[in-house]
């Protein structure tokens, strides 16, 4: 099992790519806290994952809204008193937040997807951080970013703006934590047949565009990308075999980080899967 012991919380846990990962963690071994902000759905998940376990593995759930600075505080405080040490942290919780032209969407639903993909996201980690470096022996934060940090996503300004911020972020942690072998990475789980994308499809063209409305119409047909794979990610980015991987943005479907720990070294001194700016000689041109 490559997560053995290990004790770890993961956030949006209760549908889709989160609850996946809360299962694959489970299956190699790791001790869970999830949590979510709809109180039934984690006492239900909870209570179905709890008939499944080994006798010494702990699962427990927890209602959490994670931008909110005070039911993060509670959530790691009871962390603390359940499990002790934390190893690992995944920032699963997000939303798309609203859809259509920039100067005409809710100001309010812009800013909330704000506070929930990006505030939430440093909100657990400030939490975390601590906590890993109390214990000394190191840590794993995984964020999760998505397709709206790499590329422009008109209509859906909100998801690509916090996106890419949580890529950055995670850029940013990863230098000032380094010395305390604190590994963080974000990774793009690909295109998935999630919630998102039932809310895209239910906002039509007239929201998202008709070049997007045709991919997510595309997508739903070929069923997408499988949730396994930013599961399986996840889990290889929790394990001692990822060690000293850190600030990285990758790509779940597209990438070949199975193997990523045997470039180790190259990938410690390198911009390789990072976001960086382009200027004209890197594309051949003389002009800049």
């Amino acid at each position: 099992m490559k997560l053995l012991r290990k004790n770890a919380i993961i956030t949006g846990g209760t549908l889709g790519l989160g609850e996946v990962i809360v299962r694959e963690f489970l299956k190699e071994g790791a001790n869970v806290l999830l949590c979510a902000r709809d109180a039934a759905a984690v006492e239900r998940l909870q209570t179905e994952l709890q008939s499944g376990a080994q006798p010494e593995q702990k699962i427990l759930g927890q209602t959490c809204d994670v931008s909110s600075p005070e039911q993060v505080t509670e959530l790691f405080r009871r962390f603390s008193a359940e499990f002790g040490n934390l190893d690992v942290l995944v920032n699963n919780a997000g939303i798309y937040g609203p859809k259509g032209l920039s100067e005409e969407v809710d100001w309010q639903e812009w800013t909330r997807a704000m506070e929930v993909n990006l505030y939430g996201t440093f909100l657990t980690c400030r939490a975390a951080i601590p906590l890993f470096k109390n214990a000394g022996h190191g840590g794993k934060i995984i964020n999760l970013s998505g397709g709206g940090a790499t590329n422009p996503l008109p209509r859906l300004s909100a998801y690509a703006a916090s996106k890419a911020a949580v890529v950055r972020l995670s850029e940013t942690l990863a230098v000032e934590l380094k010395e305390f072998r604190i590994d963080v990475n974000t990774i793009a789980p690909g295109a998935l047949n999630t919630r998102l994308l039932d809310e895209v499809l239910r906002a039509g063209p007239e929201s998202v565009g008709e070049v997007f409305y045709k991919k997510a119409l595309e997508q739903s047909a070929s069923g997408g990308v499988p949730l396994e794979k930013g599961a399986r990610l996840c889990v290889y980015l929790a394990s001692e075999a990822s060690d000293g991987i850190t600030g990285k943005l990758l790509s779940a479907q597209w990438d070949p980080w199975p193997e990523l720990h045997t470039h180790r070294e190259e990938l410690a001194g390198s911009d390789i899967y990072t976001l960086r700016r382009i200027v004209p000689k890197d594309r051949g041109k003389e002009w800049g």
